[in-house]
């Protein structure tokens, strides 16, 4: 491995091209690492530094890499179509006052969230995620036969095994091959994502992706630390293939970084009994009912990550898209908490006035957030086609992306 000092340096790594061992440094980009550009071949490469254990790096400091391959091949694709749904029961602050030490005024001044919905009875996050994609396809005026692919983006599914497949039946996608994505709060960012790239793979016209999940089952309801932020509900789009003249995904930057798994996470928890007598000690059987703790949140560390990283995925993406962020017409964040989504702004320079945001009635929804809020602006006319829009989610994992897209 090569020193990290300045100047021209060699890699002699398994497969590379005599002519490309001769690099150039390009700095140091986070603690113990350091990026080197191929003199002959323009490769870009990150070597690891040495140093101390993970505690001490910073959390969601990677560099967005250029681009291999030009991301339209042969076709573009396009937003047409949006739903959401939600519970029936609505939670306000004043109603969560009286089961944890916490007021209206606290918990609003700290987040922006005043109520939220939670799932109640007979209602389930299938049955949302089942409404939202029904609505979607009513607005793109494309039939459930006519869809390829379902996504299904969710951390809460039904089922161990997934819910898509349950999910695309009942919508009546009987020609669709359905699947589950999970990557918590930015589980929508990439189904988005995931859809496009099949789409302009070829593989795909109408790719219907939902985001829906129901954390108030996983929140501990006397923290009032974590029991403030969550709710439920569902949100879908219908992502179509058009042109590549007439593309309507810009760009997209996407990361994830497992160091910071420990800041958010919600653990199997999941442990064995005592010991059978008839194995002699040798075995721990049979296991435990199978569960998982309550979401574990460290708020401060969260809250940095974000306001670092989302700032810096969204430009990476506008780069890709070949625009600035002057040229946005809408900035939509991960509905997790306003002051996150006030400094991302306040940092690519964005007004209020271009912000859109239901975070105050309906809290945190993680992979629901992005597709709800878009399903009301779009429905009150406020997103209107044409519109440019900066999307990016962020959440456990850690995970993060951004994608630049034009509505319809």
């Amino acid at each position: 491995m090569a020193n990290a000092t300045a100047g021209t340096v060699s890699l002699n790594l398994p497969g590379m091209h005599a002519g490309a061992r001769d690099v150039v440094r390009l700095g140091m980009v986070r603690s113990r690492v350091c990026c080197y550009r191929a003199r002959r071949q323009g490769l870009v490469m990150c070597a690891a530094l040495s140093g101390n254990s993970n505690e001490d790096a910073v959390l969601g400091d990677v560099v967005s890499k250029p681009r291999r391959f030009p991301r339209v091949v042969g076709m573009g694709s396009k937003l047409i179509g949006c739903g959401s749904a939600v519970p029936k029961l609505e939670i306000t602050n004043d109603d969560l006052s009286k089961i944890v030490d916490t007021s209206d005024e606290w918990i609003s001044v700290r987040t922006g969230i005043r109520k939220r919905r939670v799932l109640t009875g007979e209602e389930s996050v299938q049955g949302l995620a089942i409404d939202a994609g029904k609505k979607a396809l009513e607005m793109a005026q494309v039939e459930p036969e006519e869809v390829d692919i379902v996504v299904l983006c969710t951390s809460t599914p039904n089922d161990l095994f997934g819910s898509g497949t349950q999910v695309s039946t009942a919508i009546g996608c009987k020609n669709a091959w359905a699947f589950d994505a999970t990557a918590a709060c930015s589980g929508f960012l990439v189904g988005l994502i995931t859809a496009t790239g099949f789409i302009k793979g070829g593989c795909a016209q109408n790719v219907l992706v939902i985001g829906a999940d129901c954390l108030s089952r996983y929140v501990d309801w006397t923290d009032r630390g974590t029991c403030i932020l969550f709710g439920d509900a569902a949100g879908a789009v219908l992502v179509q293939a058009t042109a590549a003249e007439e593309d309507g995904f810009l760009g997209f930057d996407i990361h994830s970084d497992g160091q910071g798994y420990r800041h958010l996470n919600a653990k199997s928890c999941g442990g064995v009994e005592e010991v059978l007598s008839s194995t002699n000690g040798s075995l721990n059987f049979p296991p435990k009912k199978p569960a998982f703790s309550f979401i574990q949140m460290n708020g401060k560390e969260v809250f940095r990550f974000a306001v670092r990283c989302v700032p810096q995925s969204i430009e990476a993406s506008l780069e890709e898209a070949g625009l600035t962020s002057s040229d946005i017409n809408w900035l939509l964040l991960h509905q997790a908490n306003w002051r996150i989504i006030d400094a991302v702004a306040t940092r690519l320079h964005i007004p209020s006035e271009k912000i859109i945001s239901n975070l105050a009635n309906y809290g945190n929804t993680s992979a629901a957030s992005i597709p709800l809020a878009l399903d009301e602006a779009v429905r009150c006319g406020q997103v209107k086609g044409g519109d440019i829009i900066a999307a990016s989610g962020f959440g456990a994992g850690l995970t993060w992306g951004s994608a630049i897209m034009r509505w319809q």
